[in-house]
Order: structure tokens, then sequence, then C-alpha cells
């Protein structure tokens, strides 16, 4: 939830400190154009190691059962205190031959790129695995800065993931992040004031604006619907919900030509802007990024709140909240006449492995397990972060004791961000610019689409 991502910011906790729920995500430079040179050694049979059932012996070549030694994991801290340890802990049990040495990375996403960037295109073989944001597999894998997983796995692997993450994490046709877990958006509502006013859970767009005026109208709520609509990544993101709702998109799938100024982006622009104008929204709301409307919907000024998984916790803090108890989730709604639920933009972390690794066995071995129902049962379940595992996601949506946002995180639908381009800063700069400009008056719908299209067509000219 960069995520951000290179969509919206906010302070992630880190080890051995306990602060609110929250991470600060990318907001990607040029890239660098330096591509790597060089091929990865296939290490070769020779003992054998103790495996679990989600590892196989081989993959493409490289001989997993042979794996030992030490690799380098560079992390940044994961929300709750404790999480990388555990999960270093269970797999150098189940993998005794192979020790995990973490890294703490930094918190701000563009200072650990730029890290990242520097050390892997200087020839550096650690770290051997990082994690890293949902959006850097274009980048990164044009030039050179990852190693194309989908060589090494096969696809019954990446079949098991939720689907849209392996997509968000394909760059030409190969695959270079390991979704570890991830963001989505979701609708928080005042259940108070729903069953005050005999209203249902809305499932269309259009529902939530009528039954945010109304409440607005009867002085239930100062505001009635609040969400990102500050000229940033954050603003990308939750265009994307709306246009794929309505069916639009803004590339084609060669990422050779903007489709952004189509009827369904139309439709999907129009609507937010009539947000502001009917008076379900408030107009500041073009400078909200995610911490500005949480707060207003913690302190009880709004009805409804789109954010991240991270907004859950926050609003059951009584720190932090005078809406604790009367929270919801639901899915994000969808337009009238299209399937329920809407569409989620993905956020989250990846893990890649970096090309100059001497360890590509061992690096292979730790992430199959991250993707082993054992290591997202303890991200979910221990940790509440969301699995990319459907098959968990689902396992866990029956526990009781799970947070509502895994519960609800089954049920919706999954979108990535346009960032299939080595250019996607400049393409998301596009449309968040001028769906801002939109939202706050400034252009009408229409221009805003013509100009984001112009704009999204000269950044995939320049692309790799």
């Amino acid at each position: 939830m960069s995520h951000g991502t290179n969509r919206h910011e906010f302070a992630r906790a880190t080890e051995g400190q306990q602060t609110t729920r929250s991470r600060r995500r990318l907001r990607r430079s040029g890239a660098v154009g330096v591509v790597l040179a060089g091929s990865m050694a296939l290490l070769a049979a020779c003992g054998s190691s103790s495996t679990t059932s989600s590892t196989s012996s081989t993959t493409s070549g490289v001989n997993l059962s042979s794996a030992h030694g030490t690799i380098t994991w560079w992390a940044s801290p994961i929300a709750q205190v404790g999480i990388r340890a555990a999960l270093i802990r269970a797999f150098e049990k189940a993998y005794p031959k192979i020790h995990v040495n973490l890294v703490s990375a930094p918190t701000n996403t563009d200072t650990n790129r730029a890290d990242l960037v520097n050390t892997i295109s200087g020839g550096a073989s650690t770290p051997d695995v990082f994690m890293g944001d949902v959006i850097w597999p274009a980048e990164f894998g044009a030039h050179g800065f990852a190693v194309p997983l989908s060589n090494y796995l096969p696809s019954s692997y990446w079949a098991k993931f939720a689907p849209g993450l392996v997509q968000g994490a394909t760059y030409k046709g190969k695959v270079y992040g390991s979704p570890l877990f991830e963001d989505e958006g979701f609708l928080y509502y005042r259940k108070d004031l729903l069953a005050k006013y005999h209203l249902p859970v809305p499932k269309t767009w259009e529902q939530l604006e009528s039954d945010a005026v109304t409440l607005v109208h009867d002085n239930a709520v100062k505001y009635g619907f609040v969400w990102e609509g500050n000229s940033y990544e954050g603003l990308t993101c939750d265009f994307m919900e709306y246009l794929t709702s309505a069916g639009g998109s803004v590339v084609n799938s060669s990422y050779t030509k903007a489709t952004i100024d189509s009827p369904a982006a139309l439709r999907a622009l129009t609507f937010m802007r009539s947000l502001i104008t009917s008076g379900a929204s408030p107009a500041a709301v073009t400078t909200f990024e995610e911490p500005q409307a949480m707060a207003v919907f913690d302190s009880g000024q709004a009805a409804f709140l789109r954010n991240w998984d991270y907004a859950w916790a926050n609003s059951q803090t009584p720190s932090d909240s005078k809406v604790v108890g009367d929270v919801g989730v639901a899915p994000l709604p969808t337009f009238q006449g299209e399937s329920y639920p809407g569409y989620s933009n993905i956020g989250g972390w990846n893990l890649y492995i970096n090309p100059h690794s001497k360890n590509l066995a061992a690096d292979l071995v730790f992430i199959k397990w991250m993707s082993s129902t054992q290591a997202q049962d303890i991200l979910g379940k221990t940790y509440s972060e969301i699995p990319t595992v459907e098959s968990v996601r689902l396992a866990l949506a029956k526990d009781p004791s799970i947070a509502p946002p895994i519960k609800v995180a089954a049920e919706t639908r999954l979108v990535p961000r346009p960032a299939g381009t080595p250019n996607y800063p400049q393409v998301s700069s596009a449309i968040y610019t001028n769906v801002n400009a939109a939202l706050a008056g400034s252009m009408s719908p229409s221009a805003a689409l013509k100009t984001a299209a112009s704009q999204i067509n000269t950044a995939l000219a320049g692309g790799i």
C-alpha cells in the first residue's frame, strides 16, 4: 500500500519500535541505463538437504537439493516487530544447510531503490535476495537489475498466486518478482451510521455516492466519502480502481499506445469529479493522501473511506481513532451494470534475486519457501499481512480470528498499475496530474484524458 509504492507515502514501522502501520512507497527516478553482463553459473549436485513438499529437487537446471551456505536478504522492516526474524527462523529450521543474513533496508522506498541500483549496477554479489516494490519489475528487468525468475520457476509455481499479482511482476513475458505479501484498496464504512439509517453496505459507486450525500445532508456526519485525490502516486492507484471497474485501461497490452482516452475512462473520471460536486466528498479531497483521508475517517468525520489494509489496525487503535468498534470493511464497489465487486489496486512487495548472486540455488529455495503455506501463514495468520498465495488467502478467510481485511481480500478482484514499462514514473505522473486537474475543476474530464493520453504516448515512445 507502495505503493506509496510510488503511489502513496506513509511511515513504515521499524524493528524495535511500534508505530502506526504505514509505508512510504516508491516515486521512481529515471532508469539507470546500465545493462549488466555475464551469466549465472548453475550449481551442480553434491549431496542432499532436507526439503519440503513445496520445493522440488531441480528447477530448470539448478539443483536445489544441493543448496547450502549463507545468503543475504535485503529487506525493509515489515509492519509489526519480528516478522522478518520469524520467517528466517522457520526457513532455517526447514533448511538447516542454508543460513540467512538479514540486512535491514531503508524504510524510505526511494532510498531503498537507489541503494539497490547503485549496488547491483556496481557488480556486487550481495544482497542475494532483496524485497522490492511491486512496480519495480519493468525497470529492474529492463536494466538487468533482477533475475528473470520465470527462467527457473515453472508455470505451476506462478499459478498459485492470486490473480493479478504475477501480471504485475511481469516485464516482456518474463516474471521478475515473486509475490511475498500484498496491499490492496478496501472500502471502510461506519457500521453504526449505516445501521441507524437502514443503509446496506454499498455495492455500486452510484449507491455509495447517494448514501454519502444523504448522510451529509442529514448532518449525520461532516463528510461522506474520503479518499486519495492529491496529485501523487496514490491517485493513480485510486483511478485504476474506477477505470477498471468501468471496463477501461491505461495502455494496450504491448505498452505501445495509450488507451486512457476512452468512453470507459471518461465514465470513471466524470464520476470521480461528481463525488466532489455532489457533496459526497469534500473539495479538500483533491489534497488528501492516505494519512489525511485516514485521519478524517478515524476522527469520526466521514462515513466511508477508501484506503489500504493498514487502515483497519489504525481505526481500531484507541489512541488514534474515535470509531473503534464501529468500522466495517468491504470490497470496493463497482459501477451499475458491472460485476461486483469492483477492483482493488495492487500494492505490496515482491522478492527479487540479484543477477550477480553466487548462491542461485539457495536463493531459489528461499524464494520458493517464502511462497509456501508455512511462510504465508506466518505473514497472514500471525502478523496480519495479506498473503499472496490464493489457497492460503481463502483458508485464512474462514478463520474467525483473522483481521477483516484478510477476510475481505479473499473476495476482491485485483488490478495492477500500468507499470510494465521502464518509464512507468512518467506514465503515472501523466495519470495523476491530469486526473487531479479534472477533480479540482481546472480541466474537463475529457480534456484531462486527452492530455494524459498524449503524455503517456510520449513516455511509451521513450521506453526500452
